[in-house]
């Protein structure tokens, strides 16, 4: 098990984390220690746990907005995967009546050559 030190709003931390995630989890306290900042710039001193809690709610709520949006976005590119699958049986379709149609006219022109043929 590999470890790491972070840093958030001051205080030092030891993380346990798996190997090769010791970036990640940096990464995830710098996120944390930034918004954490912000929220400061913007409550001022307000205490460290209800400042602590303000940032996790923050971030717990631009997730589900997050999420929300994915979810749409999955949901829009259902819908476009239905349309165009609805599309392309629409041009087979298309094809199969041209084809049939082609068919049937070069029959009619292969009758007409030999009802002249024949006279």
């Amino acid at each position: 098990m590999a470890q790491t030190v972070v840093t958030i709003a001051g205080r030092t931390y030891r993380m346990n984390c798996d190997e090769g995630e010791e970036a990640h989890i940096e990464s995830l306290a710098r996120m944390v220690d930034a918004k954490i900042l912000e929220l400061r710039g913007a409550f001022g001193e307000i205490g460290d746990q209800r400042i602590t809690v303000m940032a996790a709610l923050t971030i717990a709520d631009e997730l589900v907005i997050t999420r929300k949006k994915l979810a749409a976005e999955a949901e829009a590119a259902e819908m476009a995967q239905i349309e165009a699958d609805d599309c392309r049986r629409r041009e087979a379709d298309w094809a199969a009546a041209a084809a049939l149609a082609l068919d049937q006219t070069a029959e009619q022109i292969e009758a007409v050559t030999r009802a002249f043929a024949a006279e």
